[in-house]
């Protein structure tokens, strides 16, 4: 998988209503922020490590409708973390009590 990391500070400082919109309007890319405001433009993943991230999603999902413990979120769900970063990790899953 490759990323480029954009850094557009010498022109502008993009808020999180703007990088929302970037994303909104181009579907087909997935976009991550870091917490330097660097916008980073993530290529897809090939065959082979598409089908490995399904079997661990399959894995997770089946634990947590076991236990009930949590809300589970696969790698289209971009999360605001407090470094002010925004990430799109391949798999996340939040207690339900957060």
């Amino acid at each position: 998988m490759l990323a480029v990391t954009i850094n557009f500070e010498a022109i502008a400082q993009i808020t999180d209503d703007q990088f929302y919109q970037l994303c909104r309007e181009n579907p087909d890319v997935k976009f991550e922020r870091n917490a330097k405001g660097e916008i980073i433009v993530i290529s897809p993943t090939g065959g082979e490590t598409g089908s490995s991230n399904s079997e661990i999603n399959a894995d997770f999902v089946i634990w947590n409708r076991q236990t009930q413990l949590g809300v589970f979120f696969d790698s289209s769900t971009c999360f605001k973390l407090p470094s002010g970063a925004n990430r799109s990790p391949d798999v996340s899953w939040i207690k339900k009590e957060r």
